[in-house]
């Protein structure tokens, strides 16, 4: 881990490094794109630039990864090199990459902190640097390597076979192979990444939950409209809104995601919010397919009923287990609901939930926040409880 040399300066160097990582992180962005144009184009989402959310939790991660050399040099933070490295492969990010990031990151905190950066300070951030980086590349490396694919192979073309408009600003694109290649397998709950050209001709990747489990032959993925064109955030969905009809070709990378529904006995918990259905459908569909005997409840949270993505599919699946339950909670319910639909948010203690169970979470940030707490008031442990982040994970919960 970090050097006996490193460690003290790390230590003593990490509160104004800290404090400033945010600006370091948006200078080093702003600096890279300058020198390098070319790396806008397939591999940065420019969504996540525009609104700072990529610059956080760059600087999240760094500062959590230099913390845990000094605070527990015994251990790692698997949690976050795992998250972190699904994304890359996802990208088909490649291993040479992380020098072009070096050189540009180390600018940056040289500008942000001028002298304070002594040639000591220097090296210890550039030593910390590197056990992230080569820590990510061996796993990435060991990713490429399950699915026998690399950086250049990850990507496959496949033809739109069926649109499916879930709601007024959901839709269901279900994708056939092209070729006659096999198609490696997703696990419950991974994504896949589209990319596309964008109308300026720089081509965008966003990653979307896989929503069925695969038969060889199809994969599908659900897509919410983001309003307010023309930012950078919502380019990709209204793309695929307005634009992409069946009998289309996209390309998507092989299915990573490290927030994967365990293979156990043990009972499961389900909770999701808005579009945040989407893994939770997926994980549905594979427990369907493998004929589990598991006690599987689902608990969704939405606007409406009418606004409720998937429901006809994930009400089907949870009626085909031995033992499925849905709850609701609707903040304006039409009173035609069952008994097992609330209005307002989700209040997990109102739930009888069932002992020793695993729980999977998905949704936006103050929902995850609000339900993992009530989870571990309750007693539930840590390690129980995954939760999926779209776009860059701004919470880190686990270093919390």
């Amino acid at each position: 881990m970090l050097s006996d040399t490193s460690s003290p300066v790390i230590k003593a160097t990490l509160p104004v490094v800290g404090e400033h990582i945010e600006e370091i992180a948006k200078r080093f962005y702003k600096h890279m794109f300058e020198a390098r144009p070319d790396l806008q184009d397939g591999l940065f989402n420019r969504g996540n630039q525009a609104d700072g959310r990529q610059q956080q939790a760059l600087a999240g991660s760094i500062a959590a990864f230099a913390g845990f050399l000094v605070d527990k040099p015994d251990q790692l933070p698997d949690h976050l090199l795992s998250r972190i490295a699904h994304k890359h492969v996802s990208l088909g990010l490649a291993p040479d990459q992380y020098q072009v990031v070096h050189d540009h990151l180390m600018w940056s905190i040289v500008d942000v902190l001028g002298d304070a950066v002594t040639p000591e300070v220097a090296a210890a951030w550039d030593e910390v640097y590197w056990l992230m980086a080569n820590m990510l590349i061996n796993k990435e490396r060991g990713l490429y390597n399950a699915v026998h694919l690399s950086p250049e192979t990850i990507w496959r073309t496949w033809r739109v076979a069926r649109r499916i408009q879930e709601t007024d600003d959901v839709v269901t694109f279900i994708v056939e192979r092209t070729d006659e290649r096999d198609v490696k397998p997703s696990l419950p709950g991974q994504y896949v990444t589209i990319k596309m050209k964008m109308h300026d001709g720089v081509h965008q990747p966003r990653q979307y939950s896989l929503t069925k489990a695969d038969d060889g032959h199809h994969r599908q993925f659900a897509v919410k409209r983001v309003h307010g064109l023309p930012t950078p955030d919502g380019e990709m969905s209204n793309l695929l809104h307005n634009e992409v009809q069946e009998g289309d070709e996209v390309v998507l990378s092989a299915p990573f995601g490290d927030v994967v529904l365990e293979y156990t006995d043990r009972p499961v918990v389900l909770a999701s919010a808005g579009i945040g259905i989407t893994p939770m459908a997926g994980m549905l569909s594979h427990l369907v397919k493998s004929g589990s005997q598991r006690k599987v409840m689902l608990l969704h949270a939405d606007d409406t009923p009418a606004s409720f993505p998937l429901r006809a599919q994930v009400t089907e699946d949870l009626a085909s287990l031995a033992d499925g339950s849905l709850n609701t909670w609707f903040l304006e319910p039409n009173g035609s609901d069952s008994a097992s639909s609330f209005k307002g948010f989700m209040d997990v203690n109102a739930m009888e939930l069932p002992d020793d169970a695993e729980y999977y979470l998905c949704g936006p940030l103050p929902f995850l926040k609000s339900v993992r707490s009530a989870l571990v008031a309750r007693g539930v442990l840590a390690r129980d409880i995954q939760y999926e982040v779209f776009g860059p994970d701004l919470w880190l919960a686990d270093f919390q």
